[in-house]
C-alpha cells in the first residue's frame, strides 16, 4: 500500500494550494480518506475527511477555506486550500482507512508567507 501526496510549496497569504494523494495497493473506492496537518512540536491534526459515499467534514478552522473532493477513479483525493494564511504554515499528510488497516502518505510541506 502507498500513498503519494504532492502539491504542496510556498505561497503567500490568501493564495491557493491544492494538495493530492494518491493511493495504491487499496481498494480506494471503500476507503476514508483524510488530510491532516503537523508543525514541528505540535500533534498532528485532522483537517479534513471524505469517506467512501462521499460524506465530507472539516475542523473548524478551516471551514469555508478548504475542499476535500475524491476521484475514485483515479485512486485520489483532493485538498483545495484557499485564503490561506500563515497559521496553516505545516506538512499536510493524508491517511487512507480500510476495514481495521491505516495507511499514512509521506507528508508534503505548505508554507504560507504573510
Amino acid at each position: 500500500v502507498q500513498l503519494q501526496a504532492s502539491g504542496g510549496g510556498l505561497v503567500q497569504a490568501r493564495g491557493s494550494l491544492r494538495l493530492s494523494c494518491v493511493a495504491s495497493g487499496i481498494i480506494f473506492s471503500r476507503a476514508t480518506m483524510d488530510w491532516y496537518r503537523q508543525v514541528p512540536g505540535k500533534q498532528r491534526e485532522l483537517v479534513a475527511t471524505i469517506t467512501s459515499g462521499g460524506s465530507t467534514g472539516y475542523v473548524d478552522f478551516v471551514k469555508g477555506r478548504f475542499t476535500i473532493s475524491r476521484d475514485n477513479a483515479k485512486n485520489t483525493v483532493y485538498l483545495q486550500m484557499n485564503s490561506l494564511e500563515a497559521e496553516d504554515t505545516a506538512v499536510y499528510y493524508c491517511k487512507g482507512s480500510a476495514g481495521v488497516y491505516t495507511y499514512w502518505g509521506q507528508g508534503t510541506q505548505v508554507t504560507v508567507s504573510s
